[in-house]
This record gives C-alpha cells, structure tokens and sequence, in this order.
C-alpha cells in the first residue's frame, strides 16, 4: 500500500483543511464540497485526511461495517448480537465518474430472487465507505441522478436499494468529499444545496509559499516513507485532536443567543429551505468541539456562515458563489446588540473575545487549518453595475425593437459591411485596411426560450431535451439482456419461462429459470446533446442595440441548455475567418463569459463559419459518438467576402445536412423589409428557422407553419423538413392536432 501525503504537510489550503476536518468531527454536517482549480492538491487532501480518522471496531466478516458494539439490527448480514470485534484502519473509497448505480448502490440477483426466493445482495460502493470517507473527484460530471442517490444517503445514514418488489436496507454513515473544476461546468444549485460545506482553493500567488509546495513535493516523490516520518508527531497530533473533538461534541451547548444568530444570518442572506440553518449550527457546534470549548461563539457562527452560505446564494447558473461579509458581521452585530438591549443571554457573543486573532483551531502551525479565516480571501460578490448599457440591453431583449430603429441598425450593418474588412474589387478575399474593432455589447435580459429538440430516438447521455432510450424514464418494451441484466422486465420474464416449466420438472410455486428466459426493460426518456453555436459576429450585427437583443437570446438558449444538462460550444466568424470561441465543453458559464466579450466587426464568412462547425462536430462525434448535435446558427443570413459568398455558404450549408446534423437557423434579421436569407440557409441546411420573436416561450406568435397537409414544426411553407430537422417544441393547438406531435407528447 502507498504512503499517503501526509495532511499537515500541506502548504496552505487552510479552508479545505478546515472543512474536511469539521466533518470528520461530525459526519451529520454533511459532507464538504471543494471547488477550485486543476492542481491546487485538493485530492491529496482528500486521501492525506483518511489517514488521519480513528481505527475502528468492525464485527469480523460483515461486508457493511457493523460496530460490534452498536451493530445495525437491519444488517443484511446480521444479526451480530455478541460478536467480537476486530480493529482496522477507516475506509477512503473512491467513486469513479462513470459508475453505474449498482456499482453505487449494489446489486441484488434477480435470478436467485425469483428462482430459489433469497436475497443475494451484492453490497455496493456506499456500503464500503460506511464508517469511513467516501470521495467523489469531479463530482460536477457524475450524472445527476447518483448524485441524488449519493446524497439521500449521505443524508439519511442508510441506503435502499428496490428492485422489481425485492428491497434491501444497510446502514451507510460516511464523509462525503466532492471535488470538482468550475471550468468543466457547475452543478445544480439543488444538487449544490445537499453539500453541507463548500471551500474554494487557488494556488497561493506568494513566492515563498510556491517555492515550500514544490520542495515539499519533491521531497515526498523522492522518499515518501520518509517524508511521511518526518511528519508522524505531527499526524499523531492531530489525530488525537480529531478523537478528542468526537468525544466532547456531545456536550458542546449551541445557546439560544447562538442559535437567533444563526436564524437572523440565514434569512438575511434569503436561502431557501431550512437546511442552511441546520448545517450551520452542527458546523458551529463542531468548531467549538475542535477548540475544545462546550460553548458556541458568535465568531463560530461567523466562520460557519462562512462556509455553510457561499454556495447557497446562487440563484442561476452563472452566479459565482460568494458572501458579502460586510452585510454578515452587520447581521451579527445588529443581533447582538438587539439582545443585549432584550436581555437575551448572550454566551456567544464572543465580542469580547480577549485574543480576537485565536480562531477556533488556536495558535497558527500544522495543525491549524485556519479558524476564522473566510473561505474565499474575503472577496464578496460584485454587485451588477446599474448603468446605462445593462438597461439598454433589457429593452431589445429578443427582438423588440421598433421598425424604424430596426431599419436603422440593418442599414447600420450593411454601412459596416461595406466600410469593415474592406476588400479589393475583384473580389480575391485580398483584405484592405484593417476594420475598425467593435466595442463588445452587453447582453440583453435573458428570458425563458422555447424548447430546441434533436427528432428521432438517441442513446445518449441521460438529460431532458431529446428523446432517448435510456436507463431511467417510462418502459416502452422489453428486450433480451446485452451483456450485465439490467433492469428485469417481470411479465416478459415469467411469459418467456412459462411454456418451458412442465419440461423442465417445476415442482412447487416456483418458477424454473434459465439464463436465456431473462428479459430486461428497455425505457425512453431524455438525453442531453451537445448545442453547437455559430454566431455570426460581422458588421452587419454590429449595431448595438441589436447585437445586445442577438447575445440576450443566446443566452436564453444557454440557460436552457444548462437545465438540459447540455454539453455547449461556440463558433463564431468575422472579417475573413472563423474560430471556435469555445471548444465542447459542460462548462455553459465559460460560455456565457466567452459572449458576453464577443467583439463584432468586418466581412461575414458564413461558409467559414459553417465549415469549422462542422470539423468541429466531425472531432466531436469520433469522441463522444453516442451524444447527438444541434446546430445553432445565429445570423442574418447575409454572407460577403471572397468570391461567391453566398453560393459558397450554400455548399457548406449542404454539407452539414448531409452529416445528418440537426439544426435551426436563429434569424437576426430585423427592419420593415426582410429579405429571408436566414430561412433559406435553414433550407440548405435541412433544419427550421426561428426570429428572436419566435424564440421566446410565452411569444404569441405560433412556431408551427404547415404546408398543404405536408408541414411540420418550424416549416417555413412548401418546405418538408426531413428527419435531421431540429424542431423547436412547439406549444399551442396546431401541435395537438399533428399525428407526430402527440406522440413526441407522449414520449414526454
């Protein structure tokens, strides 16, 4: 076995030292979410901590841990009344990100279940941690409904696992630990709400403490026995530390004073639900089990805040985590002094505090992960700015502007076409002087959009925009088992066997079983996809009202992919070229920050734009075939430099269609006079053209356009979209009335 890194060796990192430490003190917190960039030694901590936590007293033999002296009286392998125990080391198991969730949760065999009427039950990876730590890296890419299991359990202490009317139930008390990028995408504020704790970590900008990571390091590839010798009275301090908090957490009081402060932080930040307060003050308590006091401070209650709020702020997906500390030690005062003035017994006030730089963990070394210290450098949230550019934004969100102002900007547009990337005569593509750079405009208020789907049955990854046969949603058949059962399909299972009992001698109520009568469900649900968008950033979207209406409903689109748990990628193409602004990724906040700096300006290579989209959809589907694309093209249509512009589009256009991709056409077009370059390209492109009008959910304006008898969603009249075409979801009484629609309803 290797020798871990030993945890007070770390250089810094005192909030994720903290974090990990109050939960080992009292697992009911709820586990630690760390957040922070690639290489800031946040699964080092993870496994440098197990090695920390008491040894512990297991019933020999039990596969789920069982505490010879409490043993769990539902445990499958039970009962242990008078069995003797045997010492070993605390479990660190670690949850890959492509799990399944029998691997999670376990397994029972069907085949045993039904044939021979026992329960065999094959213990899953929660059962394993149970007593110990249980550790997810990259927590953010777990597909969400593990997640969910994970932290009911986490939750709950307890696992269940209900298979086809056969359950089983086990004991499961861990650490939870979660590690993830911000840049690989965010998780659901839901899902961020069951983390009891979230610390952010960067790497340290001081010299100095660089240099002692990396001589430390070192020195630990050199040698690690060694190292880890070096470090063993350490270690052994604080484990004891560790034990001696468990010991006296029961007797910490949380007072009534302590107890107002924590209800009057958490409403004064707005949080939803109850379970902030709650984390809260088994955090506090837990601080000053670690400080060796019985007593709940005031400054317990700030640190805690501190760690238990941050994340619960969010209230969409591209708010960054964050507490404004000014309002939290105004909220603190405020609530001292209103009890001082009631004379509410104030035991932990703590404003008298005779040393006010000791925090909870006592003097700096080690050992001391900090106390006090906020877990994010103490940078609050910025507020948005309130000036005239996000205000503009808002009232041309989705289109709105008036005809005039809309003929304005298209004259505008096609003013900078004609002055930006000037070219000479002949049409070469041979660029003239360089085009004036567009400041980026802000991003119009973004609005609930309406559903984008890919049509047809995929089997991609598990989300809610496309219809897909997955492992979790409504049963549509049944099938023979590919590899591993799956999910068993009773009835089918007991047809399947029934004409074989008489000849092979069923004696009794039970059913005789091969291998070849098992039949397994086969569901549909959703998938996710990935949402390639090509933005024309040109000249002729130059205008900044308009470009701030174009940006407002990408990020409409962007949100809902984010809700779809959609990957997301960005083309984008001006002057002579196109480039990928954003390569795939789960990451929509990165998305979003890559918009809102669009700068606009120059020529508009359409058919350059098309084609990089296509390499890259090519590269994406060799990596991920399984995940079906949509194509967003966001444009006016128009297509200049080089030579024929639009007849090259056109091709480029017809490329894509031929790859099968899935697309809709987002038309930017405004003005009284609309020329329809964008439907046409939707044509060529096989797909649907929507106006940012259309986009929006509650617009009045139907997205459903017939033709004779033959239409479908997003038609434009005399087209027949074939079965690559990318629909918007339509919501009105012409969607009922289409054969196809309702059973796209059904499947919903």
């Amino acid at each position: 076995m290797s020798t871990p890194y030993p945890f007070t060796a770390l250089v810094g990192m005192r909030d994720m030292q903290l974090g990990l430490l109050l939960n080992s003190v009292n697992p009911a917190i709820g586990g630690v979410l760390i957040r922070g960039e690639k290489g800031t030694a946040k699964s080092t901590a993870v496994r440098a901590l197990s090695a920390l936590l008491p040894r512990l007293e297991v019933v020999p033999g039990c596969r789920f841990s069982c505490d010879p002296a409490a043993p769990d009286p539902g445990c499958p392998d039970g009962p242990h009344e008078g069995a003797a125990g045997k010492t070993r080391a605390a479990h660190l198991v670690e949850l890959p990100v492509g799990a399944s969730e029998d691997r999670l949760v376990g397994a029972l065999d069907i085949e045993r279940a039904l044939s021979e009427g026992v329960k065999a039950f094959e213990p899953g990876l929660l059962a394993d941690a149970h007593r110990g730590v249980l550790y997810v890296d990259e927590v953010n890419l777990l597909h969400d409904h593990l997640v969910d299991l994970l932290l009911d359990a986490a939750a709950m202490g307890s696992s269940y696992v209900e298979r086809e009317g056969v359950s089983v139930r086990h004991a499961a008390r861990f650490l939870l630990v979660g590690t993830m990028n911000p840049e690989e995408g965010e998780l659901r504020p839901q899902l961020l709400d069951r983390f009891g704790l979230t610390v952010e970590v960067t790497a340290s900008r001081d010299t100095d403490e660089r240099v002692e990571v990396v001589r430390r390091r070192l020195a630990y590839d050199a040698d690690p026995a060694a190292f880890a010798a070096r470090w063993a009275d350490e270690e052994d301090a604080l484990r004891e530390r560790i034990a001696a908090a468990r010991e006296l957490l029961p007797s910490v009081r949380l007072g009534d004073a302590a107890l107002r402060q924590i209800a009057a932080t958490c409403a004064a930040f707005e949080v939803d639900g109850m379970r902030a307060d709650l984390v809260m003050a088994r955090t506090a308590t837990a601080l000053a089990a670690w400080a060796d006091r019985t007593e709940v401070t005031a400054d317990d209650v700030r640190q805690a805040a501190l760690l238990a709020l941050p994340h619960r702020r969010r209230r969409n997906p591209f708010d960054a985590p964050g507490l404004d500390e000014d309002k939290l030690d105004e909220t603190l005062r405020q609530h001292a002094a209103d009890d001082e003035e009631n004379g509410t017994d104030g035991e932990g006030d703590g404003d008298d505090d005779p040393d006010p730089d000791r925090g909870p963990d006592g003097p700096d070394g080690p050992d001391d992960p900090g106390g006090g210290r906020p877990p994010q450098d103490g940078t609050p949230p910025q507020e948005q700015p309130q000036d005239g550019t996000h205000e503009e934004g808002r009232e041309t969100a989705g289109g709105e502007d008036d005809g005039p102002r809309d003929q304005s900007d298209a004259d505008s547009g096609a003013r900078g076409d004609a002055a930006d990337g000037a070219e000479d005569a002949d049409g070469t593509g041979r660029p003239g002087a360089p085009a004036p750079e567009q400041p980026a405009a802000p991003a119009g208020e973004p609005f609930r959009a309406r559903t984008l789907y890919v049509p047809g049955l995929g089997e991609g990854a598990s989300g809610n925009r496309s219809r897909a046969r997955t492992a979790h949603g409504r049963t549509t058949g049944a099938r023979t088992p590919r590899g591993a059962l799956g999910r068993l399909h009773i009835p089918a299972t007991v047809q399947a066997a029934a004409p074989h009992q008489h000849a092979r001698g069923r004696q009794g109520r039970g059913l005789v079983l091969r291998r070849d009568d098992l039949r397994e469900v086969v569901r549909e649900g959703r998938e996710g996809n990935l949402v390639l968008f090509v933005v024309d950033a040109s000249g002729s979207m130059a205008a900044r009202k308009r470009m701030s209406a174009v940006k407002g409903a990408v990020l409409s689109l962007l949100l809902d992919a984010y809700q779809r748990r959609d990957k997301v990628g960005m083309v984008t193409f001006r002057r002579s070229e196109a480039e990928v602004a954003l390569p795939p990724t789960s990451s929509v906040e990165a998305a979003a920050a890559r918009l809102d700096s669009l700068p606009t300006g120059g020529r508009t290579p359409l058919a350059a734009g098309l084609l990089k989209a296509r390499e890259v959809l090519r590269v994406e589907r060799m990596r991920d075939p399984s995940r079906r694309p949509l194509l967003v093209t966001v444009t006016d249509g128009r297509a200049t430099g080089g030579g024929e512009p639009v007849e090259r589009a056109r091709r480029a256009a017809r490329l894509l269609a031929a790859d099968g991709t899935a697309s809709v056409v987002l038309d930017c077009e405004a003005g009284p006079v609309r020329l329809g370059l964008a439907g046409a390209l939707a044509a060529e492109l096989g797909g649907s053209a929507v106006t940012l009008e259309e986009l929006r959910a509650d617009a009045v304006t139907d997205l459903v356009r017939h033709a004779t008898g033959t239409g479908a969603p997003g038609a434009q009249p005399g087209q027949v979209p074939g079965p690559r075409t990318a629909h918007p979801r339509p919501q009105n009484r012409d969607h009922q009335q289409n054969p196809q629609n309702k059973q796209n309803r059904r499947a919903a």
